[in-house]
């Protein structure tokens, strides 16, 4: 089976610094270096197609662009790339999304993935007028994929929930194909809530056996289900020629972190309600040291962005090692990012992809590869 990779749309700005930002925190100074316009997300979008990733998550969130509406522009200028969009249930009606979905799925020739963010800051849901409890996100989350999919599948839906409440919803046209749902959270009950509805469970970029412990709990709630879910996981990624190389550029982005930002990250972080923020936290514990948490695992990014704290970082045959060794475990899907993202999608497509490809667990989805001239990277300028 060949492993799917996506790339990120950084629609909070990209820079040679890491730009910070997500689970309520503002984006950082950096993210203005190369602003979120839809020409440079394109430049990305056709980069990472190009490379052979099969799609691109875009964030949801007060620190970021829209998703909806950047993706359904870039997705002109590419021609085979999906959109794992993140979205927040709640915010809109079930039915309002079931259709946005269907669609993005006749516009773009069946390129949606949906992301499902439940939400793990009361005080940013509150800003969008949401003053659920965190549990009770999770469980409207549930009433409301419970409405979308059937609702995808062509039915009359009625339902009397507990948050949500609709009468003889129905779409007058179904999407085709019926979007992926991908779905995250570590708390006892978002496992319920994937468990249940998710096609796709990703998981933040956790030591090995962390990860094997959620994925072994999230197969065992699935299987009372009936139900069987794929595994996928969200990391950041430096990959060089060399190991050298690429801790060279670790500490690089390291020495760029100022130290009253890393306190005043580590101080909004730490009030997060989100369990896997805290499960983040604790590989670094707000210290620039013993940040390799596993052999090539890298846990500095955390020390000033919430949400994906972790990068995997070595040369091209140790990054290729680390992949096999979590999809041993299960993985087979794999959101990538990297600063800047548009020259570190090349660098992973054009050193690690190969490899993989060298030893049968990888292909380019167009299904040869697409080969770029040795020296022509198109870096932005």
């Amino acid at each position: 089976m060949s492993l799917t990779f996506h790339w990120f749309l950084p629609t909070n700005g990209d820079s040679r610094h890491v730009v910070g930002g997500g689970h309520g925190t503002p984006a950082s100074p950096s993210g203005g270096d190369r602003p979120p316009t839809v020409a440079y997300l394109s430049q990305i979008a056709r980069a990472a197609e190009h490379l052979g990733f099969v799609g691109a998550l875009t964030p949801t969130g007060a620190w970021c662009e829209d998703a909806w509406l950047t993706t359904a522009m870039v997705s002109q200028a590419s021609e085979r790339l999906k959109f794992l969009v993140a979205f927040r249930p709640g915010l809109v009606s079930p039915t309002l999304a079931a259709q946005m979905a269907s669609t993005f799925q006749r516009q773009t020739g069946g390129r949606l993935l949906l992301n499902v963010v439940t939400g793990g800051e009361s005080h940013e849901q509150r800003a969008y007028g949401d003053f659920l409890d965190k549990d009770a996100r999770y469980r409207r989350t549930g009433e409301f994929l419970r409405v979308v999919r059937e609702l995808w599948q062509g039915r009359t839906v009625t339902l009397d929930g507990e948050h949500l409440s609709v009468r003889e919803a129905a779409l007058a046209r179904v999407p085709d194909p019926v979007p992926e749902v991908y779905f995250g959270g570590s708390s006892p009950v978002a496992l319920d809530v994937a468990a249940r509805h998710a096609d796709v469970y990703l998981t933040w970029g956790e030591p090995p056996a962390q990860v094997a412990a959620k994925t072994a709990r999230l197969r065992s709630l699935a299987a009372r289900e009936g139900r069987t879910l794929r595994f996928g996981i969200r990391l950041h990624v430096i990959t060089r020629d060399t190991a050298e190389q690429a801790w060279a550029e670790a500490n690089r982005l390291l020495d760029g972190f100022d130290p009253e930002t890393v306190r005043t990250v580590q101080a909004g972080l730490a009030r997060s309600e989100s369990e896997g923020q805290r499960r983040m936290l604790a590989l670094h514990g707000g210290s620039r040291d013993g940040l390799e948490v596993h052999p090539n695992l890298w846990a500095g990014i955390g020390l000033v962005r919430g949400g994906a704290g972790t990068a995997l970082v070595g040369s091209h045959d140790e990054v290729a090692e680390r992949i096999r060794e979590y999809h041993a475990l299960g993985i087979e899907e794999f959101v990538l990012s990297g600063y800047p993202h548009l020259e570190e999608a090349y660098w992973f497509g054009e050193g690690v992809l190969p490899r993989l490809a060298a030893q049968g667990l990888w292909r380019h989805p167009a299904g040869v590869r697409e080969a770029v001239p040795a020296g022509q990277v198109p870096f932005a300028s």
